[in-house]
């Protein structure tokens, strides 16, 4: 490996990545745009890894006018790349303008959605945006055993709350009279039949590629059998297509399109009890309501030649869909069956802990569908698998809090210290460093100070150092002394600056950690402005969300949630 060439590539990519994030590179996202270029250096990861955090610093205090210039003179390549993403980053549909784009984002209501689903949901939102289409959400909730009545409601909120609003809304279930009619034109067509084997006997036979006693019967025999299919129990009986038992897709080898459910649906209760499966359900929504682009999980890039069958023997549109690889967060739990099982047995609080990458969760801590939206962007739309860590999400969303959130001073784990001599002072502090629309936020100090311990350990005598925005103080023979108020006498021989809380009138919080442990302290008293869903920054702390304020032993207590540092 030439270390020279790795560098310049490092460059290349933290510039690309900076003027991206007006200004701020991700470290994750330079490493992974460096081995998509040299490969050989994931031999090489700890080099890799150091030489970028070497860099970052550097290209992170670049203004982004100087960062623009050295690209253009050094990596022209990268702007033309960029403008070709910008005006269009669903250019591989090959979409024409004037083409009628409708799509669809179809959830089952069985679950809270995560992160991987928000991006399909808002690919499918955003093509139909661009090109002045229609954007569909709708149920896919044909499995009554799998429905849950709570989750309609849930992701039409998360979907509102992402921003992707739809324009047609739909329940697969309602449209059950139009499968069955579908399903009578498979028979009468002779393009399906009634099959009674029970679960083992179908598997092997799609296996051993043989067909069935029951799938010579003749079209006027499985119309017959078909209008007795309600009757039926679980199990006894389904329609299964007449396709191609070796065909090399295993799911085109003669698949289930029909079977028995007694459970009550959520919607319908016992109206019915025979359930189109998966496939011809969707192929039908998708190819009878015209819709016209997909872009949906990888998971069913297999399904994907059914659908299209089904499309084409019933005659119906067919859909183009486009299957992407799914990413993954680093560490992070996001099947629903593991994560049930973790709050049922205690060691989660809910489907919101905010270990989880779920919407709820995110949206709870603090994160903005902003950022949210901009990092599912930046993951692009690839068939490559992908692991990504938090702090490609967090970079996202610091980015926007950087230049929103108010600034406050809290303490947990602290000491009262006497300043002598400290002049009494009402202080004005700006809420926001870069933004005069915000204010100020004031405070009474005297002389006696709530300190950080981990700051007082490592206080030595004799030395300048300053409270923001306060005052200027040294500590003689362990005795804390006042010296001035002058922030140019700090700055010209100033050891730390940090930040404090007066001793007196200060509000008591609570902070649920990332990591789903309890933080106890205490703000300054202007928090007492702060509403429920605010997010602001705690200075030399990081993020959080106001989750509840609640009276407390007379007192109100504000509680919040820690967003990321």
């Amino acid at each position: 490996m030439d270390i020279n060439t790795l560098k310049k590539v490092i460059r290349k990519y933290a510039l690309d990545n900076a003027l991206k994030f007006n200004g701020k590179a991700s470290a994750g996202a330079v490493v992974g745009k460096v081995i998509g270029e040299l490969p050989e250096v994931k031999q090489y990861m700890k080099t890799m890894t150091f030489e970028v955090n070497e860099l970052l610093p550097e290209i992170n205090d670049l203004p982004i006018e100087k960062i623009r210039e050295e690209i253009e003179k050094d990596y022209p390549e990268l702007l033309e790349k960029k403008e070709k993403e910008e005006r269009n980053i669903f250019a591989f549909l090959n979409i024409k303008s004037g083409d009628r784009v409708k799509t669809g984002y179809p959830p089952g209501p069985e679950k809270y959605p995560h992160i991987g689903h928000a991006k399909a949901a808002l690919l499918n939102y955003l093509l139909a945006k661009q090109y002045n289409g229609t954007f569909v959400l709708r149920f896919e909730d044909t499995n009554p055993t799998l429905v849950k009545a709570e989750f309609y409601d849930v992701i039409q909120e998360n979907l509102k709350w992402l921003g992707a609003v739809w324009d047609e809304l739909m329940y697969a279930s309602d449209h059950m009279e139009l499968f069955y009619e579908f399903a009578i034109k498979t028979i009468k067509d002779g393009n399906a039949y009634m099959c009674f084997c029970d679960a083992d006997e179908l598997k092997k036979s799609r296996e051993e590629m043989t067909a069935c006693k029951h799938r010579s019967h003749s079209i006027e025999e499985n119309l017959n059998y078909w209008k007795e299919f309600p009757s039926y129990e679980e199990g006894k009986a389904t329609l299964r297509l007449k396709i191609d038992l070796e065909h090399k897709n295993t799911v085109m080898r003669d698949p289930i399109i029909f079977r028995i459910i007694k459970t009550p649906h959520a919607r319908h209760g016992n109206k019915y009890s025979v359930w189109p499966n998966y496939d011809f359900q969707n192929a039908i929504m998708d190819g009878y309501f015209e819709i016209t682009y997909r872009i949906r999980s990888k998971e069913f890039e297999l399904r994907t030649e059914l659908q299209r069958y089904i499309q084409k023997i019933l005659g119906i549109n067919i859909t183009c869909t486009y299957e992407l690889a799914r990413f993954n967060l680093e560490g992070v739990v996001s099947q629903g069956r593991i994560i049930r099982e973790k709050i049922q047995n205690g060691e989660m609080i809910g489907w919101d802990d905010p270990r989880l990458p779920t919407i709820v969760a995110l949206r709870r801590r603090g994160f903005l569908p902003e950022a949210i939206k901009n990092f599912i962007i930046s993951t692009g739309i690839t068939k490559s698998e992908s692991t990504l860590t938090w702090d490609d999400l967090i970079i996202q969303n610091k980015r926007i809090l950087d230049k929103t959130a108010k600034r406050f001073f809290m303490m947990y784990d602290y000491e009262k210290i006497i300043i002598h001599n400290a002049p009494h002072q009402n202080i004005q502090i700006r809420l926001h460093p870069n933004n005069d629309e915000y204010g100020f936020r004031e405070l009474e100090v005297e002389n006696e100070f709530f300190i950080l311990k981990s700051d007082l350990k490592e206080l030595k005598d004799n030395e300048l150092y300053r409270f923001m925005d306060c005052l200027n103080f040294r500590k003689i023979n362990g005795v804390f002394e006042f010296d001035s108020l002058d922030y140019d006498k700090f700055k010209s021989e100033g050891k730390k600056i940090m930040h404090f809380l007066p001793a007196y009138g200060n509000t008591d919080i609570e902070i649920l950690m990332d990591d789903a442990t309890t933080i106890k302290g205490v703000a300054e008293h202007n928090i007492r402005q702060l509403k429920v869903n605010e997010v602001i920054q705690f200075e030399r702390f990081g993020f959080c969300r106001v989750d509840a304020i609640e009276d407390h032993k007379g007192k109100k207590l504000y509680k919040f949630w820690f967003t990321h540092r």
